[in-house]
């Protein structure tokens, strides 16, 4: 009788823990060292910015936060006025996260399969992160010195060590995607070597190609696939594809109309430091090559008319521009693949990219060669 109790009990516990909707998750969360009354939220990245997916109150040092979500995607918890934005996949299921406020990094994670797996991958990753925050802590004046004072030598030395750690990381990921190819953070790390470019197209195609069909049809999955079709149609080599887009006056300027013997698409925004410390070099270049055949067509990922208008004008860049508006989810950029910015795709007189991401002496240097100058 007492093993039928215990059974029906057991049975009743199954239950009652999986009484979930289909695709619904349940965080059930521990938050050390944060007061009650404090607001925490689970949040995903959409297009627009981030979208609270629930939000609930610290109780006692506990907190439960519930949602749908569309298949599996990564998602933050924060907490208000905290600097804690702490990684989670989100899945159906119930997950337990443990918040340790004062050592973020002993935080940890677990309840359903994808948790776990990113779980056992922090644990394994952590000495290497630890290296990376004491190098950065015990050189980070140097580097600031070296930086100030041009001295490359310290620099090349200092980023020639950091290089090792990243590289010791980068190992850890590709060994992490191969043996777990149904994995969730498999296909997140994947999206980050082809964003920073740590692994070429096509190793980043035969890696995809290893993880499952489930992880491959995810959203980040289909992000990949989106970006290898994008950087297989702007290869060096191949026509560039014609796109339009709205000018600061409102008219529409398409790449084909703007091509001259030597055309260079400079993909940049207002916001962007380092495009617009590398505007003056480039209105120096088609200040000294434009009555030789050069054209520029700047495609901006800003979102304020405004404040793309006074740039270029403060900028001097009188040549040809376009914008959507949209920041990161303008259509050439996607077009192109374009993760980063600044970023240059130079054609020669038919359109073909001829050379992509030059800067300095080495684009002059092509766009001479380009139009026979000696």
């Amino acid at each position: 009788m007492k093993k039928i109790v215990f059974i029906i009990a057991s049975t009743l516990l199954i239950v009652a823990c999986n009484n979930l909707k289909d695709n619904e998750f349940l965080i059930s969360g521990t938050a050390n060292g944060v007061e009650n009354g404090k607001k925490v939220f689970v949040e995903i990245q959409t297009e627009t910015g981030s979208l609270a997916k629930d939000t609930a109150v610290v109780k006692d040092g506990k907190f439960e936060l519930k949602g749908i979500t569309d298949g599996i995607d990564i998602g933050f918890i924060r907490i208000e006025n905290e600097e804690i934005n702490l990684p989670i996949i989100l899945e159906e299921g119930k997950i337990e996260i443990n918040i340790v406020k004062d050592s973020l990094h002993k935080s940890t994670l677990g309840g359903t399969p994808n948790n776990e797996k990113f779980h056992t991958f922090n644990l394994e990753t952590r000495a290497i992160s630890e290296k990376v925050v004491k190098f950065e802590k015990d050189n980070g004046p140097a580097m600031q010195k070296a930086q100030m004072s041009k001295d490359t030598v310290t620099i090349n030395k200092l980023l020639k060590e950091y290089k090792k750690f990243q590289n010791e990381m980068n190992d850890y990921s590709k060994k992490f995607i191969k043996e777990n190819p149904d994995a969730y953070l498999s296909v997140l790390l994947l999206e980050n070597f082809l964003m920073r470019q740590y692994l070429t197209p096509e190793e980043v195609k035969t890696y995809f190609n290893g993880l499952s069909k489930e992880i491959q049809d995810t959203k980040s999955g289909k992000k990949i696939k989106t970006a290898l079709d994008a950087l297989n149609a702007v290869v060096v080599g191949k026509p560039a594809p014609n796109f339009s887009a709205p000018s600061p006056d409102g008219k529409t300027i398409s790449l084909k109309e703007s091509l001259g013997k030597v055309t260079i698409i400079d993909f940049w925004a207002s916001w962007c430091g380092p495009c617009r410390a590398e505007n003056p070099n480039v209105v120096a270049l088609y200040n000294e090559f434009h009555p030789q055949g050069l054209n520029i067509i700047g495609v901006s990922l800003d979102k304020d008319a405004t404040k793309w208008k006074d740039a270029i004008a403060k900028d001097g860049l009188v040549w040809p521009h376009v914008s959507n508006l949209k920041f990161w989810e303008d259509p050439i950029a996607k077009q192109y693949n374009v993760q980063s910015i600044p970023a240059t795709f130079i054609l020669d007189a038919k359109g073909v990219i001829v050379a992509k991401d030059l800067r300095g002496d080495a684009l002059r240097a092509k766009v001479k060669e380009l139009l026979a100058i000696k």
